[in-house]
């Protein structure tokens, strides 16, 4: 057995040597997990975890913020993963009877290379975890190489359906992000993670570009609608005159997802706006 200590939680862990039994709640986790080859070790998921698609395949034990402790009892996972901010109360409930490794909410990309790294070493996938950092640490310096060329910050302007509009301060990787590929938030000096947008205040900052992600699994990502709503709160600013409108692919999280894929994949559709912006 191995003694792994959480931070977060202030405990000791003890865990066989390689984790074959894995639980994650948090769809970032089960990405790095199944990124890394691990995925015929993870046995339960949460109703979130949808990448990748096999991941779908796996028992469903809960939600965010909820779990089903029999279907948990009877998986008998050597360790469950999950993450903080809005699950941090999961965390105490799971604490209870299960051995639980919180994995924090990164403010910035280089936190999701170490925490998808992080994960793997916990559970005892040491190589597996390391070459997954080399894979992401190569693939942000591929797209962040060009960032000198950029003669002029594009203004950008995020908004993200959870529930009800939010977009990106300081202290979120989705700011990092957009200032790493020579883009400029414009919220991004606000000291907080995530705040509910004032709509004077975005009509005053007037982005050069929008880019809107409806809530995650809905469908209604007609164009024309979200133009004309985003048009009846901001009227009619820079970015919706100029049709620099962008609204994020699939019905998953895409920008609020911050697995592998946010570097994978985001982060390469965001250059492609901002270079072009």
């Amino acid at each position: 057995m191995r003694k792994v200590y959480c931070e977060i939680t202030g405990k000791e862990l003890f865990l066989p040597d390689k984790c074959e039994r894995i639980v994650s709640f948090s769809p970032a986790v089960t990405e790095a997990l199944f990124e890394m080859g691990l995925g015929e070790f993870v046995v339960g998921v949460s109703v979130y975890c949808v990448r990748p698609k096999t991941a779908r395949e796996k028992v469903i034990v809960g939600s965010y913020n909820t779990f089903d402790e029999k279907k948990l009892k009877k998986l008998e996972p050597d360790i469950i993963f999950t993450t903080t901010g809005y699950q941090i109360e999961l965390v105490k409930k799971l604490d209870e009877k299960f051995q639980v490794y919180p994995v924090r909410l990164p403010p910035c990309v280089s936190e999701i290379i170490s925490t998808s790294c992080e994960v793997g070493i916990v559970a005892g996938y040491f190589s597996n975890a390391r070459e997954l950092e080399r894979k992401l640490v190569a693939k942000l310096s591929e797209i962040i190489s060009t960032r000198d060329a950029i003669k002029s910050k594009v203004r950008v302007y995020v908004e993200i359906d959870l529930g009800g509009p939010v977009t990106f301060g300081a202290y979120s990787y989705i700011t990092d992000a957009i200032e790493l590929l020579g883009g400029e938030n414009i919220f991004g000096n606000h000291p907080a993670e995530w705040i509910f947008p004032d709509d004077n205040k975005v009509r005053e900052l007037d982005p050069d570009v929008i880019i809107y992600e409806p809530k995650m699994f809905s469908k209604n990502r007609d164009r024309d609608k979200i133009v004309n709503s985003l048009r009846d709160r901001f009227g009619d600013i820079r970015a919706i005159k100029e049709e620099k409108i962008f609204i994020t692919p699939g019905i998953y999280d895409f920008l609020a997802h911050h697995g592998p894929s946010f570097i994978l994949e985001a982060m390469p559709w965001l250059k492609e706006i901002i270079e072009s912006g």
